[in-house]
């Protein structure tokens, strides 16, 4: 596998991890009774950013990854905040960090190789 292929991945797998945990944990695992928002607005928060770059992650674009990695950034910082505050919960605050960790670093360098490589395609074709 190629660099490309292996931040591509790795991207994929923090972003739908990230997605996913962020439902589980607002639907099933945060109790109702303690939560200080309603079930729906905390999704619309904290899930509703991700899915805006859902298609240019499917796709591949390079763009999409490049301002996908700031998005990523928020998760990481919620995730730093919740450890750092005593959470109740510490294996999802700890699977928040890395899967957002996983996805900033996949993201950001999957831009960067996918737009090099699309540059010299570009430079080639132009000869």
């Amino acid at each position: 596998m190629n660099r490309i292929t292996i931040t591509r991945v790795s991207a994929l797998i923090g972003y739908f991890g990230l997605l996913i945990l962020q439902m589980v944990w607002i639907i099933w695992l945060t109790p109702h009774n303690t939560a200080h928002l309603p079930t729906s607005l905390s999704l619309l928060f904290l899930v509703g950013p991700l899915m805006f770059p859902l298609r240019g992650m499917l796709y591949g674009r390079p763009y999409t990854h490049a301002w996908v990695s700031f998005l990523a950034l928020f998760y990481l910082l919620l995730g730093i905040s919740d450890a750092w505050s005593g959470s109740k919960q510490p294996l999802l605050t700890a699977l928040e960090i890395v899967f957002s960790t996983l996805l900033y670093l996949g993201a950001m360098l999957y831009a960067r190789f996918r737009g090099k490589q699309l540059k010299e395609s570009e430079a080639e074709s132009d000869k």
